[in-house]
């Protein structure tokens, strides 16, 4: 009796699946961090129509919005992408941007917090 090797159906290689895992994160909060930038626009404007206390928060969570629309774009088509080398570098290009909005918002949060002082 010989014994018969059957391959398994290939699976998504480690690096592949972390790649795409990161991606989602990024597509999931990047799209969530759009919404809080418009919703901070508006309250500022609010505030600046009320109180006449002028600032550039809002021009810097206008430009911090764009910046994690790109990275949201980015990375959902890292993950349509179908190659993983190619995935790795549009990840790469989400992540960046990404890491980038972040300090912008930092920066606007602490230009918010003196304009209120």
């Amino acid at each position: 009796m010989s014994a018969v090797f059957t391959p398994r159906p290939s699976s998504p290689a480690p690096d592949r699946a972390f790649e795409a895992d990161l991606c989602i994160h990024i597509f999931t909060a990047s799209a969530a961090l759009v919404g809080v930038c418009l919703t901070v626009i508006g309250l500022i404007r609010i505030v600046v129509t009320t109180t006449k206390v002028g600032t550039i928060a809002d021009d810097l969570l206008a430009g911090d919005a764009t910046l994690f629309m790109v990275s949201c774009l980015l990375s959902y088509w890292a993950l349509r992408a179908r190659s993983a080398r190619r995935m790795h570098r549009i990840e790469q290009a989400a992540d960046a941007i990404f890491l980038v909005g972040l300090l912008l918002m930092t920066i606007a949060c602490a230009v918010i917090t003196f304009a209120m002082l």
